[in-house]
């Protein structure tokens, strides 16, 4: 798959999923001059890498007093329950300016809560941000809008690479240098599922949104 130098985020947005083990999300973690911690990850951050995180976004409900009185000022309350605190720390990044956002620590432990934080990729494209998710075992990436309405995903991976593509409405993705042609009309998430690369550039446009995981 792609090298971690080819795409390198503005901010890393850790979530209260499991704690990232692999190399890749680690290394994000380490690396980032920015690191926004949903409140349930903040302590076990702070525990794990002796430092504290450049901004911890939440309700608080989950953060213990002891964390809340170090974090001081770099702890956002935002006490509204309409949104998870993955999508709270989204759009604080996004009012600052910052479009470009990886998360991390955002699967694992509950099912729905997993299905929720990789499906809402999809509303942060909508808002124009460049976003991808790092799991232990792989990459959902978001196509970038265009003016035109077409949504576009380029990468370079070693051929072999298994991926899928997930569509979020219904409608055709067309798809460049995978071994199994998708579906003319794709309307249910599991249509583009397990494919793999035969060509080390891949090429994904449509209309609809859609993300693209390719495994490690």
């Amino acid at each position: 798959m792609e090298t971690h130098d080819e795409w390198k985020p503005q901010a890393v947005v850790l979530c209260a999923g499991d704690y990232p083990t692999h190399e890749i999300p680690l290394r994000m973690l380490h690396e980032a001059g920015r690191v926004v911690c949903c409140d349930g990850a903040a302590s076990e951050y702070i525990r794990r890498e002796g430092r504290l995180p450049w901004l911890v976004v939440g309700d608080g409900d989950s953060l213990p007093l002891q964390t809340k009185e170090k974090l001081g000022q770099r702890f956002l309350h935002i006490p509204e329950q309409e949104t998870n605190d993955q999508t709270k720390a989204t759009r604080t990044l996004y009012v600052q300016g910052i479009r470009r956002v990886a998360y991390v620590g955002a699967t694992g432990r509950r099912e729905d809560h997993t299905l929720g934080n990789i499906s809402l990729l999809a509303d942060y494209h909508r808002m124009g941000m460049d976003v991808r998710m790092y799991t232990d075992h792989g990459v959902f990436m978001a196509p970038i809008a265009h003016p035109d309405g077409h949504r576009r995903l380029q990468c370079t991976v070693a051929p072999g690479s298994q991926l899928s593509v997930f569509s979020f409405g219904d409608g055709s993705i067309r798809a460049e240098g995978v071994k199994y042609p998708l579906p003319e009309r794709l309307s249910a998430w599991w249509q583009g599922t397990l494919n793999e690369a035969t060509s080390p550039h891949l090429s994904f446009e449509a209309m609809i949104p859609f993300l693209v995981y390719l495994a490690y």
